[in-house]
């Protein structure tokens, strides 16, 4: 029985978390840009592990609770996105020589780990997702058994940032490209500023 709620949470964390989204496109470039991996992949499954636990733990209902939370988080995000939507832009209009250094490359750490925690903690639907509807969907469990899907799901959360960090490095050949790298920051630049869109004409329910 345990392995049944390990695999169900595995599941819906990876339906979740699979999904295309900013933070998702942020560890895809780091991993092409191949520094700071490590640190990107681990902030984002530790912070998912986070979510998780809290949601299993009834936070969630506090989080539904405070409407003004979720409205604050939209506003930031909003912005959050936008500006980095906006440098996307301009690095496809200029160009960033394929995988040679530039000014992206040479961010340091920190700076990349602030990056890391605002695509993950502004992003209002994170907590709609991973605290509120998993966490509604574990108290299928009792016990063991829901402590089991959240395991699962947070295996789910580490499996996949793991692999689109470490994995993207099969695309470095095409990404040597100057053009492939417009191609993706241009597509980066128009998704980012969509979803800041989406986030500011629909409100979060």
């Amino acid at each position: 029985m345990y392995f049944a709620a390990a695999l169900a949470g595995f599941v819906a964390g990876a339906g979740l978390i699979v999904a295309i989204g900013s933070q998702n496109a942020f560890v895809l470039r780091q991993g092409l840009l191949q520094r700071n991996v490590g640190l990107v992949v681990a902030t984002c499954a530790l912070s998912d592990l986070a979510l998780i636990v809290c949601g299993v733990a009834g936070v969630g209902a506090l989080v539904r609770a405070w409407p003004a939370l979720l409205d604050a988080l939209r506003l930031g995000g909003a912005l959050f996105l936008t500006v980095y939507g906006v440098v996307a832009a301009r690095r496809a209009w200029r160009g960033s020589g394929g995988l040679t250094p530039d000014m992206e490359g040479e961010k340091s750490g920190r700076l990349v780990l602030l990056a890391c925690l605002a695509f993950t903690f502004l992003n209002p639907h994170v907590y709609l997702d991973t605290m509120i509807l998993l966490g509604s969907l574990s108290t299928r469990y009792t016990g063991g058994q829901q402590w089991a899907f959240a395991a699962g799901a947070s295996l789910a959360s580490v499996t996949w940032f793991s692999t689109l960090g470490y994995g993207s490095r099969l695309l470095l050949p095409i990404f040597r490209n100057p053009v492939a790298w417009r191609a993706l920051d241009a597509i980066v630049a128009v998704f980012m500023i969509s979803l800041a869109w989406l986030l500011l004409v629909y409100p979060l329910h």
